[in-house]
C-alpha cells in the first residue's frame, strides 16, 4: 500500500493505491473535525468506520463518490483484497479552514452539504454518487501523471478542483439513479467486463447475457449510471489503456494501437488526438526523453 500525503492550501490530500497479494487492513484516522471527499478509481473495499463505540461498513466500489463529516473520535479503515486492488483519492478540509474560503467556495459548501458542516455526531455521512466520465478522467490523470516537485502541486491542484467541482454539480442537479440495488450490481459487473476484454469486447446481446439484464435496459442503466454509452466507455479504456503503454513501456505506436485494439493506425492517432490533445507519437517521444534523461541524471547515461 502506498499513500501520498500533501498539502494544498487549505485541503490535505490522500493518494492511495495498494498492489498486495494478500488481505490487509489500512487504518487511518482524522486529526480534529474534518469534511471529507473520497473517489475510488478501483477497487471493491470494505469501510469500516467506528466511533461511539458502535461500527459501521461501507462497501466502496470502483467509480464511487463519498463525502463525509469526521473527526478524532472516529476510526477509519479499509479491508482491501489483493485480487480488488485500492486506488483513491481522498480529501480533506478542516471546519476551522472554511470560513477562510473564498467566498464562493464557502457558498457552496454551506448550501449543498449543511449536514456536514452542523454535525450532530462523531461521523455523518453526506451524499454519495457514481462518478462522471470527466470525473473518473480526473481520477485516472491524478494517478497518471509524470509532473514532480512544484509542477506536480500545480497539477494536482487543478484536479483535486476539478473533482470538487463536479461533485457539487451532481449535488446541485440532485442527480438520482431509478433502478434497483440488483440491476446496478449487473451494471457494474457490464462494466467490469468490458474493462478487462476492451480490446475484443463482447457485443451488447452478449453482455446482456452474461450479466442477465436485457439489452435495451443494459444500455439504457449503463448510460444512466456512468453518463456514456457502452463502447463509447469501451473506447475510453482502449485510449486510456493506450496512453499509458506509450508512457510506461518500450512499444512503437503501432504496437501500442494493436494491444488496445485498432487495427487502424490513422483511426487510432484521431481518436487519440481527440481525447488527449497530442498525438500518440509525442507521448511516447517525450516518456523516451523522460526515461533518457532520468538515466543521465542516475549516471545511468555517460555524455
Amino acid at each position: 500500500m502506498t499513500t501520498d500525503i500533501i498539502e494544498l492550501n487549505d485541503f490535505i490530500v490522500l493518494i492511495e493505491q495498494s498492489k498486495a497479494s494478500k488481505t490487509f487492513v489500512q487504518k487511518c484516522e482524522i486529526d480534529g473535525d474534518a469534511v471529507g471527499f473520497a473517489f475510488y478509481g478501483s477497487g471493491n473495499v470494505e469501510l469500516e468506520i467506528k466511533h461511539n463505540q458502535q461500527t459501521k461498513y461501507l462497501t466502496n466500489t470502483t467509480g464511487l463518490a463519498i463525502c463525509f463529516f469526521g473527526n478524532q473520535k472516529v476510526e477509519f479503515a479499509h479491508k482491501i483484497e489483493p485480487d480488488k486492488p485500492l486506488q483513491s483519492i481522498s480529501i480533506f478540509t478542516k471546519l476551522k479552514n472554511l470560513p477562510m474560503l473564498p467566498q464562493a467556495e464557502k457558498e457552496i459548501f454551506e448550501k449543498y452539504l449543511p449536514q456536514l458542516l452542523n454535525p450532530q455526531e462523531h461521523f455523518v455521512k453526506g451524499p454519495s454518487f457514481y462518478m462522471t466520465l470527466e470525473m473518473q478522467l480526473a481520477v485516472q490523470k491524478i494517478f497518471n501523471t509524470t509532473y514532480t516537485e512544484n509542477t506536480r502541486l500545480l497539477f494536482l491542484k487543478s484536479q483535486v478542483n476539478e473533482l470538487l467541482a463536479h461533485f457539487f454539480a451532481l449535488l446541485a442537479t440532485d442527480q438520482k439513479i431509478d433502478f434497483s440495488e440488483k440491476d446496478r450490481d449487473k451494471i457494474f459487473k457490464a462494466k467490469e467486463i468490458v474493462t478487462h476484454n476492451y480490446s475484443q469486447p463482447p457485443s451488447i446481446t452478449q453482455l446482456s447475457k452474461m450479466v442477465g439484464l436485457n439489452s435495451n435496459k443494459l444500455k439504457k442503466n449503463f448510460k444512466e449510471l456512468f453518463g456514456i454509452p457502452v463502447f463509447k466507455y469501451v473506447q475510453e479504456e482502449r485510449l486510456n489503456k493506450a496512453y499509458e503503454l506509450l508512457q510506461n513501456s518500450n512499444k512503437t505506436v503501432q504496437e501500442a494501437a494493436w494491444d488496445v485494439g485498432y487495427e487502424s493506425i490513422s483511426s487510432f492517432s484521431n481518436a487519440f488526438y481527440k481525447k488527449f490533445a497530442v498525438r500518440p507519437n509525442e507521448v511516447r517521444q517525450n516518456a523516451f526523453q523522460t526515461n533518457h534523461n532520468s538515466f543521465a541524471t542516475n549516471g545511468l547515461v555517460k555524455k
